[in-house]
């Protein structure tokens, strides 16, 4: 097993690290698509109605984005490879749970506990990469983690479909039990162990993340359901709201704090989370509006809608990587200001479907726009990210960006359907596109002017260090 910070990317003991970062952090993001397609047979089977079937969903999602900070700060203090091993562990009881859940109410339950173990596994995974290679190596092997973890995310609904038409809904978390027994026998044999030490579990911190992340995601999800003035959707907002504040206040007077906040004093840092929150406002938006779109004015099945984006997917696996190593060798800042203007034009494209556009002269063109902007865009901000912290630091940066994207994704279809309102469908969809291009181009426009130029020597300046006024790279 090699040192930290001295694996090269195409060796064996390279491609040990990524596989299992992939095979573990990829398990998690099957898991928030494959369960939507098996919705209707788990009422079918458990009577869960309309509101348990949300949960069923929203559950992971909830407890997943409140605990991200908590379980890259746990994994920087006792241990990336450990956290992702336990992580691992369990997600893999977590799903038996939910295999085995007698009602509604078990398996929103073990649901939950499965996003707890998720927020250990995703900054986790990318925090063993960022710290087990080279830093020449890095940003190839963030590209191969992005472009395969995205191809995990887009099986999931054929996975998922194909295990509840051939054997039951349960099958769906049973087959996460091979699946993690594999990552956890990898990464204890080939992944090097990493962390800062020396620091002790800032607790107070550490509840008011989880409350005030959790009580933001809440009212996200519950907002569009229930209405912005439900007593419950506003309760959870001021409550997420007022521990944000005092979690920021916390972290400000601890001395040994879960997020230091110095981290934000780099321009790169900043900027690069900033452009993540417009990015990923964007994606979320459009792929909300667009599946739709293909359903409900175009007539496609839940199954064709879903296929219909699987060239941004194959663009992503096969292009991560080399914009990974481009940003390595160029410095982030171009590929990141390129991408999203490029991904800006895709989404801008898209406003001309409606019904009656064939797939392939007016859905497919413009989706393979979109979907080369997204492969130059998400390996270089990944690593843009990375790169702006310390390595002490790596697990808490991961998981500020995940939760960055992830709230993101729920403010645009939070956000979107209320300020795109129109005659009919396709009219909402269209503005709500065209929206989506306008704040994806910003995310461009952010990077060029908060990134740093230069190859991979100028990602590791310090963030707490002066940052030069020239180019930031992300």
């Amino acid at each position: 097993m090699s040192a930290p910070g001295t694996l090269r990317y195409g060796t064996t003991a390279g491609r040990w690290v990524v596989g299992a970062t992939v095979l573990g952090s990829g398990i998690a993001f099957l898991d928030g698509t494959v369960v939507n397609v098996a919705l209707p047979a788990i009422d079918a089977d458990l009577g869960a109605g309309l509101s348990g079937l949300q949960w069923t969903v929203d559950a992971y999602l909830l407890t997943l984005s409140a605990f991200l900070l908590l379980g890259g700060s746990l994994g920087d203090l006792f241990g990336r490879r450990r956290m992702f091993v336990y992580g691992l562990g369990g997600f893999a009881a977590a799903s038996l749970l939910c295999a085995v859940a007698p009602g509604t109410e078990a398996l929103v339950a073990a649901r939950a506990l499965q996003g707890v173990a998720a927020a250990l596994l995703v900054p986790g995974s990318l925090a063993i990469i960022s710290t087990s290679f080279a830093p020449e190596d890095a940003g190839k092997a963030i590209g191969a983690w992005s472009g395969l973890s995205g191809v995990t995310t887009a099986i999931g609904p054929f996975v998922g479909g194909y295990l509840v038409d051939a054997v039951s809904w349960r099958w769906i978390f049973v087959i996460n039990l091979p699946l993690a027994l594999v990552a956890i026998r990898i990464a204890t044999k080939h992944v090097p162990e990493s962390s800062a030490g020396g620091g002790h579990l800032d607790l107070r911190g550490a509840v008011t993340a989880a409350l005030g992340l959790g009580g933001v995601t809440f009212a996200l999800i519950e907002g569009p359901v229930r209405g912005w003035s439900d007593p419950t959707t506003v309760t959870a907002m001021v409550a997420g709201v007022i521990a944000a504040v005092v979690f920021v206040r916390a972290e400000l007077t601890h001395p040994d704090p879960m997020l230091p906040f110095d981290i934000f004093r780099s321009r790169q840092f900043s900027g690069a989370n900033a452009a993540t929150l417009l990015v990923y406002f964007a994606l979320g938006g459009a792929m909300f509006f667009l599946v739709i779109e293909l359903q409900r004015e175009l007539g496609y099945s839940a199954l064709e809608a879903g296929a219909a984006l699987i060239p941004t997917t194959i663009l992503l696996l096969l292009l991560s990587s080399r914009a990974g190593a481009l940003a390595s060798r160029i410095g982030p800042r171009l590929p990141m200001t390129l991408g999203p203007l490029v991904a800006a034009v895709g989404l801008a494209w898209m406003t001309w479907i409606g019904p009656g556009t064939a797939y392939v002269t007016g859905v497919l063109p413009p989706v393979v726009v979109f979907g080369l902007g997204l492969a130059l865009t998400v390996a270089p901000l990944t690593t843009a990210v990375l790169a702006a912290v310390p390595q002490e630091h790596a697990g808490v940066g991961s998981g500020v960006n995940n939760a960055v994207a992830r709230v993101a994704g729920l403010l645009a279809v939070a956000l979107l359907p209320a300020v795109a309102r129109g005659v009919d469908f396709t009219d909402g969809f269209r503005r709500a596109t065209w929206i989506s291009a306008a704040i994806c181009a910003l995310g461009g426009v952010a990077s060029w002017l908060t990134i740093r130029g230069g190859g991979t020597n100028a990602t590791h300046v310090p963030p707490c260090a002066e940052q030069p006024p020239e180019p930031v790279r992300t």
